[in-house]
């Protein structure tokens, strides 16, 4: 029982030793402990801020990520308006071109026709003539075998023909 009841000389001297052992902490140690309590209190809060900081940055950096996304979607979707339109152009002008040239070749057909139309009239005519003139040939010469007929058709024709 005697360590449940401690004596009055044990009390004291475990007051001593703590005393001093709380004296030389206090003098010695205390301070540096509590220094470096005190500068780790502050790095963990440098941290905590620089944590908080480079959250902060990580959102506007998002953010900015989203806009840049959202004006390279929108450039893109504006190029390939561009790109349409002209597409869009280039076919038109392909079209008024095909259209202006066949038109073009159609009116030289036409003309060629034309020309090749009134050759074919120009050679019937005098083929039709050199035929006619030979026939004529072969009738008189047949009809006009004497010196007489020769003459009085010789001056029939010449009273048809006026002279101006």
């Amino acid at each position: 029982m005697q360590l449940v009841t401690p004596g009055i000389g044990l009390i004291f001297w475990m007051l001593v030793s703590f005393s001093l052992v709380l004296f030389v902490l206090g003098k010695y140690a205390w301070k540096p402990i509590m220094k470096g309590i005190h500068q780790r209190e502050d790095t963990i809060e440098k941290a905590l801020e620089a944590a908080n900081d480079a959250k902060k940055e990580m959102l506007k950096l998002k953010a900015g990520n989203e806009q840049l996304l959202r004006d390279a979607k929108d450039e893109r979707d504006a190029l390939l308006r561009d790109a349409r339109k002209i597409k869009e152009t280039i076919l038109e002008e392909a079209r008024i071109k095909a259209t202006e040239e066949s038109a073009r070749i159609v009116a030289g057909a036409r003309e060629n026709i034309q020309f090749e139309k009134m050759a074919a009239i120009n050679d019937l005519k005098n083929q039709v003539a050199a035929i006619s003139i030979e026939i004529a040939e072969k009738l008189l010469g047949k009809e006009l075998e004497n010196r007489q007929q020769q003459q009085l058709l010789t001056e029939k024709l010449l009273k048809d023909v006026k002279i101006n």
